[in-house]
């Protein structure tokens, strides 16, 4: 009779295992990303100290833009993350992204690292200079060798009125000429590059080539699409 039962109950774990093995088989798989309501930050500050007025200045009061564009898009910012709207303060160097309807500061850490732009399609890296433009490059060229541009925006305060016969000049935001870094593979950072010496003294073994590649197709380094043309050709 014991026997009987135990056979009876293996029996019934047996079909009910089978049954689970059939229900996971079919049941819907879910994403393990997450949300922008569990991505944390610093809420973003659209104002400006402005020594010479003694007040702060509110973005809209001044000329121009600090951002390079003004609109958010959409964006991966981490592995695990799903897109949210990000978009870029080339003034304060921070990626801003919206957070339930509010503007918050993307943190400047490994985990977000890279920030894959959709459209129009563009990279920020966070990249590591040890210089004053440590921070956020836009990523041209990927790579063992690679090439970033650095943008940067400038506040110009406003200038009060000297006498009643000249006139108040009002703060305004300025893009500068953006600078370009050249990541080596093996001897770091190529930074702002000018002239072919600049680029030979980190390749000797490759001397002859880059000087004949850059002779024949005209490089010239105050052109970006130039600059782009070199660094694919030193990674071949």
């Amino acid at each position: 009779m014991r026997k009987l039962v135990i056979g009876i109950l293996l029996m019934s774990f047996g079909v009910t295992y089978a049954q689970n093995l059939t229900q996971d088989a079919f049941r819907p798989s879910y994403s393990s990303t997450l949300s922008v309501n569990n991505l944390g930050g610093d809420h973003a500050v659209f104002g400006v100290k402005s020594e010479n007025t003694g007040r702060g200045l509110k973005y809209e009061e001044i000329t121009g833009s600090p951002y390079y564009t003004t609109e958010f898009q959409s964006a991966k910012v981490a592995e695990n993350f799903d897109k949210v709207p990000v978009r870029y303060n080339s003034y304060k160097d921070e990626v801003e992204f919206q957070k339930e309807g509010k503007p918050m500061v993307l943190p400047k850490e490994s985990a977000y690292s890279r920030i894959e732009i959709a459209s129009p399609k563009n990279t920020l890296v966070l990249v590591k200079t040890n210089d004053d433009l440590d921070g956020y490059f836009f990523e041209l060229v990927n790579g063992k060798n690679k090439l970033y541009k650095k943008v940067k925006t400038k506040f110009n305060d406003a200038v009060p009125a000297a006498n009643s016969y000249a006139s108040d000049k009002a703060a305004f935001f300025k893009n500068l000429d953006p600078v370009y870094y050249i990541q080596t593979a093996e001897y770091g950072f190529i930074k702002k590059p000018k002239k072919l010496k600049d680029i030979l003294e980190f390749f000797p073994s490759k001397k002859e080539a880059i000087e004949t590649y850059a002779k024949s197709n005209d490089i010239k380094f105050n052109k970006e699409e130039n600059l782009v043309k070199l660094v694919a050709f030193l990674n071949e």
